[in-house]
């Protein structure tokens, strides 16, 4: 353990030298006898965790790797957090996605057992035009990428109320005005209603979406709104941790 707590000082040292840091220099300040340091030193940089250059010493690859680890569990753990405090404020499920690689991925959902989220029962992924997440998604594609998914995942109804075909849903994206948010109504799931806010950051296409069960179908707009006012105001933040 001692040795551990040792090597762990050596790193934090050296993580202070953004233009490295000679041996002596780090036993120094790390109160280390400097046999003891070198020693670990070498070692560290065997590892990885250090690289030596022209007698200076500076973080290797593998720190920065658990330095990339531990930012993006960070931010991670803010967009829980912020989903756990909207879905509390407004009473209902809230989900956070993005698109990315040409593919849906439903980043972090917050629900409680008074207000379940949507079992997904049909894969989110293929089924991007029933569910106002995908919509939302979709809308903010351009018409060759909107296009490219429709060819991989070509509409399909799986509900009554689920758009008919790629030509009607293509119209109604076409007709949805940007920022605005997207509901819908049964299309993926019976007895549910939905609403999307989008996101957009850089060439990152984003979305905060909330459910409701249908007989709760009147609130829908403004807690709608009430999401949207809470994203709008929070959303510098939001802006680092979309990349999750």
């Amino acid at each position: 353990m001692g040795s551990v707590q040792r090597a762990m000082r050596l790193l934090e040292s050296v993580a202070e030298h953004e233009h490295g840091a000679p041996a002596k220099q780090l036993a120094r300040e790390t109160g280390l006898a400097l046999p003891t340091a070198y020693h670990l030193l070498r070692t560290l940089v065997h590892e990885g965790y250090l690289r030596r250059d022209k007698g200076l010493f500076f973080l290797g690859e593998a720190a920065e790797r658990l330095s990339s680890s531990g930012a993006q569990q960070k931010r991670r753990s803010t967009i829980a957090e912020t989903l756990a405090h909207w879905r509390d404020a407004i009473g209902v499920p809230v989900y956070y996605a993005v698109y990315r690689d040409g593919e849906i991925e439903v980043m972090c959902v917050s629900d409680t057992p008074g207000n379940p989220a949507v079992e997904e029962w049909a894969d989110f992924r293929e089924t991007a035009h029933a569910h106002a997440i995908g919509q939302c998604l979709l809308a903010q594609l351009d018409e060759d990428d909107r296009r490219d998914h429709l060819d991989r995942y070509p509409v399909r109804a799986i509900t009554p109320y689920t758009v008919r075909d790629n030509h009607t849903l293509l119209r109604r994206l076409d007709r949805t005005k940007r920022m605005e948010p997207v509901f819908e109504r049964q299309e993926y799931a019976l007895g549910t209603v939905c609403a999307a806010i989008p996101i957009t950051v850089g060439t990152t296409a984003g979305t905060m979406a909330i459910s409701l069960p249908v007989h709760q179908a009147d609130r829908l707009a403004d807690a709608s709104r009430q999401l949207q006012s809470e994203v709008g105001r929070l959303l510098g933040s939001l802006a680092i941790s979309i990349s999750i």
